[in-house]
């Protein structure tokens, strides 16, 4: 692609800037209502000023940078911190289940989320500085006490954001600056031998702020218990996290400000009792699957250096980063190989270094011009010491002596994007932002695309919104989940499979059509109606292929993805409740690359007819209920519902799991003792009607083993804030 139309366009905004300075500071969009606001929080407290000078000037910046991030022509989910407080397990919740919360969000196994009908291909911001995600399928690295607000952005998006495109996870942290000198410090323990103690301090002091929480967890049921029982065998889990946010205001207009994160995790993988081994090894014939020792270590780490401020009319923010990220599998050498016939010891690495700029300009006429630019590049690598039995053309074993593999491989990949978009305000009542997007991958081959975005959003009357929106979208494959597998090594052994078409994933490039409406009943109520449809050429997917809980990524030659969401929020006095639902249906069409990890029969199918994609799920719905008994007490309840993932029926994910329901109860109470002071005291009851829910039985495309839903679970979090 030749970016010569982009930059110019960039270069004309550039020079615009300068042309029309003036002081005005550009408004940030409204936010649309997200899920509740109750009266207290823990954890992080109600703002405490102590330097108004500071907290005025990094309040100035904070619009200024929330203005660089338009949310015109797409749709968004709010949920700040004080309705994370109300979540039964409160800011320990993880991350994953804080966003199941918000609408058309699909739970699957190891933490994993669907949004619209897509396969994980969320876009984490914090700050406004884009994280890039973390290879393990399951781990959760970031934290939810570190969040003052995330919206959760999807459908037609503008301009500025793209690559991951199915949903902007956008995080707003908490600042010392608001809250003040002080910290806290609290545990949750409870079933499944959970422990989970967790310290946060922050504060300010002249133009220096600070804000530093980290956590320890460990627990027995650490991944998804692949059998109904209430006690996984195998399946304890270690996790430490931490995160910080130190900022700088060099003047006032300017801060500098330093983001980091870190996470290690350690998993036993859980065990399913019963299974008959299908090879010998030496002289063993008999082997009792619940004694496997499979485990999976996950790091990740990252940090930013963030500048933002502003240059007469034009606010900015531009940051320079690196994210690492691994992934370590050690089988249980002797059991796999006789269930398996192949153990392997898989590794995964990512280095990515990034590059962000993000600008907004405001013109006269009512216009505001955003422009700006991204670059990542990555160092990828994969590890595949593999254990394997020799076996004829027909896959028998010939030997009871295992053979070792040797398969590893490195990738370079490097993305540039650059974006310039106008927001428009025609009127008082419609606001239209329409721009452009170029992006370009480079790794086994180069692809890129120029990516034409508008939105439209009318303000009908003053309780009444519409929008509407088109995006064009790029997607490259995740780097981090490629691994180059040289097959004609295992040719001749328990692990051949056959050598068909392109093993190398490509980019998914995609038509999105939404439209929605929000409208304000009172002072209390909001309601909105979102509809989607995206048209996919090159549809990407993922599947786990083999034993190692790592995902993989392949492509349907092309996908259809529709939908409808409905939402629902209320807030009045001690009462706040919300009621999300929707509908939606994702299929694809022949699988065109990785085909090696499909069996003949099934992508003979695929290559002819449309199926469901193994993440489709008919009916999602989650919804909730807070409320304030006194200013120290509050009970409060949540729910998930889904109508089940797919699983292998007549034809490929040609059926679907049985509906579940999960219902979650809490409450918390705060108690005042002489000296020690006020005390957080919450209690949570997990699927508190102990329903066995299985989320996927082991079949279907692309989907390794079975995994159930947690059963009943209490919990009792423990927070004091100083």
């Amino acid at each position: 692609m030749k970016f010569a139309p982009l930059a110019l366009a960039l270069a004309l905004a550039l020079a615009t800037t300068a042309t029309h300075a003036t002081d005005e500071t550009p408004t940030p969009a409204a936010a649309a209502p997200g899920a509740g606001d109750p009266a207290g929080d823990s954890g992080g407290g109600l703002p405490r000023v102590q330097n108004l000078a500071g907290v005025s000037v990094s309040a100035a910046l904070d619009q200024a940078r929330n203005a660089l991030s338009p949310d015109t022509g797409s749709s968004q989910y709010v949920i700040d911190h004080k309705a994370i407080a109300q979540l039964p397990l409160g800011a320990s919740t993880p991350m994953n289940q804080v966003l199941l919360q918000a609408p058309g969000v699909v739970q699957d196994s190891y933490g994993g989320l669907h949004v619209r009908g897509d396969h994980a291909n969320l876009q984490y911001r914090i700050n406004g500085v884009i994280i890039p995600e973390s290879i393990g399928g399951f781990g959760q690295s970031l934290d939810a006490r570190t969040i003052q607000t995330v919206k959760l952005l999807d459908g037609a998006l503008p301009a500025q954001y793209g690559l991951r495109t199915a949903a902007v996870v956008d995080i707003t942290t908490k600042s010392g600056h608001d809250l003040g000198n002080g910290g806290s410090v609290g545990i949750t323990g409870g079933s499944n031998g959970t422990l989970n103690p967790n310290a946060s301090i922050w504060g300010s002091n002249d133009r220096w702020s600070w804000f530093l929480t980290g956590n320890y967890l460990k627990d027995d049921a650490g991944i998804e218990n692949p059998t109904a029982s209430k006690k996984p065998i195998h399946d304890h889990t270690n996790q430490a996290k931490g995160f910080g946010d130190i900022s700088y205001l060099i003047d006032n207009d300017t801060r500098l400000s330093f983001l980091f994160g870190v996470a290690n995790n350690r998993f036993q993988i859980p065990n399913n009792p019963g299974q008959t081994p299908q090879f010998g090894y030496l002289d063993t014939v008999d082997f009792n699957s619940a004694d496997l020792d499979e485990r999976q270590r996950e790091n990740t780490r990252f940090g930013v250096l963030a500048l933002q401020g502003k240059l007469g009319s034009t606010d900015y923010q531009v940051s320079v980063g690196q994210r690492y990220s691994s992934l370590i599998y050690t089988p249980d050498r002797i059991g796999e190989l006789m269930f398996n016939g192949v153990a392997s010891a898989v590794s995964r690495s990512n280095r990515a270094s990034t590059l962000q700029a993000d600008f907004a300009t405001r013109l006269g006429n009512g216009h505001t011009l955003r422009y700006g630019m991204y670059g990542s590049f990555e160092h990828s690598a994969s590890g595949n010491d593999a254990w394997v039995f020799p076996a004829d053309a027909d896959g028998n074993q010939l030997s009871s002596t295992p053979i070792n593999i040797l398969d590893d491989s490195r990738l370079v990949a490097k993305t540039w994007s650059a974006y310039v978009q106008d927001e428009w305000n025609i009127a008082d009542n419609w606001t239209l932002n329409y721009g452009l997007r170029g992006d370009r991958y480079q790794l086994a081959r180069t692809e890129s695309q120029l990516s034409p975005r508008v939105g439209l959003v009318w303000q009908a009357t003053g309780s009444t919104t519409v929008h509407a929106g088109y995006s064009r979208y790029f997607t490259p494959p995740a780097t981090e989940m490629i691994a180059s597998a040289n097959i004609a090594k295992f040719d001749g052994t328990t692990n051949a499979v056959p050598d068909n078409g392109n093993n190398t994933p490509l980019a998914e490039r995609s038509d999105y059509f939404d439209a929605g409406i929000s409208q304000n009943l009172g002072s209390a109520w909001t309601i909105g109606v979102d509809a989607y449809y995206r048209k996919v050429r090159r549809l990407q997917d993922e599947g786990q292929f083999g034993a190692a809980l790592i995902y993989s990524t392949f492509n349907y030659a092309q996908g259809r993805v529709k939908g409808l969401e409905f939402t629902a929020n209320y807030a009045q006095g001690p009462l706040s409740a919300y009621f999300n639902a929707s509908l939606g249906k994702a299929i694809g069409e022949r699988i065109i690359t990785s085909q090696y990890n499909f069996s003949p029969e099934d992508l003979a199918y695929i290559d002819g007819h449309y199926i469901f994609l193994d993440h489709d799920q008919k009916l999602t719905s989650s919804g909730g209920v807070n409320y304030a008994l006194d200013d120290n007490t509050r009970v409060g309840a949540d729910y998930l519902f889904g109508s089940g993932l797919r699983k292998d029926g007549g034809v490929p994910n040609g059926a679907s799991q049985p509906a579940y329901f999960q219902l979650n109860l809490n409450v918390s109470r705060d108690f005042t003792f002489d000296r020690f002071g006020k005390l957080h005291t919450q209690l949570a009851v997990i699927n508190a009607l102990d329903r066995t829910y299985e989320l996927r039985d082991g079949s279907g495309i692309g989907v390794g083993a079975p995994q159930f839903g947690p059963r009943r679970g209490v919990y009792l979090s423990l927070q004091k804030d100083f």
